[in-house]
């Protein structure tokens, strides 16, 4: 069965869209979401237009903060420290990647941790190992909803998770393991450096592929029925293609597929689901906050 992530993320915008008209309808201000983008990356622009369309369509307020790419790391913080104090914003996200000469971590760290709603600053990773109260990273949060809502079975299950990145491969890997719905699995992490891959993802009841390395993932390095969650999504030169390119998951789905009892596109798997767990994200923090 397909894991439809774009089915699956407009049924949690129309959830969210009712929520927003129910506030507006008791007299109370609509979430108010911000972006900030540093440069004209081509790719951080499509993901930012679309973020705030979907803003528009659920009923909340955007802002979009364009900068320059020369920009100082000093003024970029003084930016972070208005967003900080404006009372109007319930959450923001600043767009990576940043320009080289600016400290990524410097930046995330300096947004104020109750309107982190990407889910980045270790307050709100810390929170989440603890099962506490917390933003959850959009695109394990995406994942988890997906398993949710698609009822796939989870508990004492063994999960492989390829790929140890502090945005997808290791919160997931947490998020699988701990108590709730959709957790309960005996994790196992994997990276490049896994000796005897194959071994691991052979035995594996679900298999979460983090790894950016497209159409990594063949038939025979599965069990049949396996559960199948592709969050890779790189760009191949396609000359074919009138954009000159693909997109391709770390999944080879043709024949993976085939075996898989569950299994996510790309596109149309996690993809739209991140979006989505922002716009939840940032409800959350109007509700909490």
């Amino acid at each position: 069965m397909v894991l439809d992530g774009k089915k699956t993320s407009n049924e949690i915008k129309e959830e969210i869209k009712i929520t927003v008209a129910s506030m507006k309808s008791r007299g109370q201000r609509p979430p108010h979401l911000a972006a900030v983008l540093v440069g004209n990356d081509g790719a951080s622009l499509t993901y930012v237009g679309s973020k705030v369309r979907s803003c528009e369509y659920v009923g909340f307020d955007s802002t979009l903060i364009r900068l320059e790419s020369n920009i100082t790391e000093d003024d970029l913080l003084q930016h972070i420290r208005g967003l900080n104090e404006d009372d109007n914003l319930d959450g923001y996200i600043v767009q990576l990647p940043l320009p080289k000469h600016i400290n990524e971590e410097k930046i995330l760290l300096a947004i104020d941790p109750k309107k982190d709603v990407d889910g980045f600053h270790p307050a709100n990773f810390g929170r989440m190992t603890l099962e506490l109260k917390a933003f959850i990273p959009a695109t394990p949060f995406g994942i988890m909803q997906l398993l949710e809502r698609y009822n796939v079975p989870t508990k004492g299950k063994h999960c492989v998770v390829v790929g140890r990145s502090h945005i997808v491969g290791r919160p997931i890997s947490i998020l699988m393991s701990q108590k709730g719905i959709s957790g309960n699995a005996t994790v196992t992490l994997a990276h490049s450096h896994t000796k005897n891959l194959e071994d691991l993802t052979r035995t594996a009841d679900i298999i979460i592929m983090a790894l950016g390395m497209p159409e990594f993932l063949k038939a025979n390095m599965i069990k049949e029925g396996a559960v199948i969650i592709d969050v890779g999504i790189t760009r191949v030169q396609d000359n074919n293609n009138a954009k000159g390119y693909i997109i391709k998951g770390d999944v080879s789905y043709e024949e993976v597929s085939k075996k898989a009892s569950f299994i996510t596109p790309v596109p149309g798997g996690v993809g739209p689901m991140t979006i989505a767990m922002l716009l939840k994200n940032t409800l959350l923090a109007r509700e909490w906050n």
